[in-house]
C-alpha cells in the first residue's frame, strides 16, 4: 500500500456519484459485517462494498511488489490485507450460510421483492435457487422413496425455517430517533439518543438496520 493510500478514492457504486477513501471503505466494510453477523435475517446485500474492497486488495498487493522484501512496510501491508480478506470472506461466507439455512423464506420474500430492492444479488440468487433444486430434489429422493403413499405428498414450504426476528440483539444508534414501537411491551414507544447503546428486540429495529440508522454491535 501506498504511503497516501488512505487518501487514495475508490468507487463505491456503478453511478459513480459516490467514492470513499480506502480507510471510509474499509470501516463500511467492518459495519455490514457487524450487521450481517448479527441480523437473525439477510441483510439487503453490498456488492458495490465488497467490489470496492477487492478493488482495494488489489491494489494493495500490487503496491506490495513495489517494495523491497525487507521493507518493514511489507509485514505491515500483509497484515492489514489479510484482515481485509477477513471481513470480505467472513461477510460472504455469513450470508451464504443464512441462505442456506432460510433458503425457503429468502426466496419467498425476494419473489415479492423488485430486482432492485432484492436482498440478494444475482449469484446469490442464483446459488440460493439450485442450493432449493438440490435440496428438494435429495429429500425426495433420500427419504419420500422410502414412506408410505400417504406420507408422499408433500410442498416444498413444508421445510421453510424462519429467521428469529423475536431474538435480541446489541446497537448502537447512529442518529437521535424517536418513536421505536415495542410491542412486547403493550406497543411503548422509546428514543434513541445518538451514541447511546441498547439491547432490543431484533424487529423492532430491523428496518432501522437496514438504513444504518443503528450499528449492530
Amino acid at each position: 500500500m501506498e504511503e497516501n493510500s488512505e487518501a487514495s478514492m475508490l468507487r463505491f457504486d456503478d453511478s459513480g456519484d459516490e467514492t470513499l477513501t480506502s480507510q471510509e471503505a474499509l470501516r463500511e466494510m467492518e459495519a455490514a459485517w457487524l450487521n450481517e453477523k448479527f441480523a437473525p435475517e439477510i441483510l439487503p446485500h453490498q456488492s458495490d462494498l465488497v467490489d470496492c474492497m477487492l478493488q482495494q486488495i488489489s491494489h494493495m498487493e500490487e503496491n506490495i511488489k513495489k517494495l523491497d522484501k525487507s521493507d518493514l512496510r511489507v509485514i505491515i501491508h500483509r497484515m492489514e490485507l489479510d484482515r481485509i480478506r477477513y471481513l470480505v470472506c467472513n461477510y460472504l461466507r455469513i450470508r451464504l450460510e443464512k441462505i442456506e439455512r432460510y433458503v425457503i423464506h429468502i426466496l419467498s420474500q425476494e419473489a415479492r421483492r423488485s430486482s432492485e430492492d432484492g436482498y440478494l444479488n444475482s449469484r446469490e440468487l442464483r446459488m440460493a435457487k439450485e442450493y432449493l433444486s438440490h435440496l428438494e430434489t435429495l429429500f425426495r429422493g433420500v427419504a419420500l422413496q422410502h414412506m408410505p403413499a400417504n406420507f408422499q405428498e408433500f410442498t416444498v414450504k413444508d421445510l421453510t425455517v424462519m429467521p428469529n426476528m423475536h431474538s435480541h440483539v446489541f446497537l448502537r444508534a447512529a442518529k437521535n430517533i424517536s418513536g421505536i414501537i415495542l410491542t412486547e411491551a403493550m406497543d411503548e414507544e422509546i428514543n434513541f439518543e445518538e451514541g447511546s447503546q441498547h439491547i432490543i428486540r431484533y424487529g423492532a429495529v430491523a428496518d432501522l438496520v437496514k438504513n444504518r440508522d443503528v450499528q449492530l454491535i
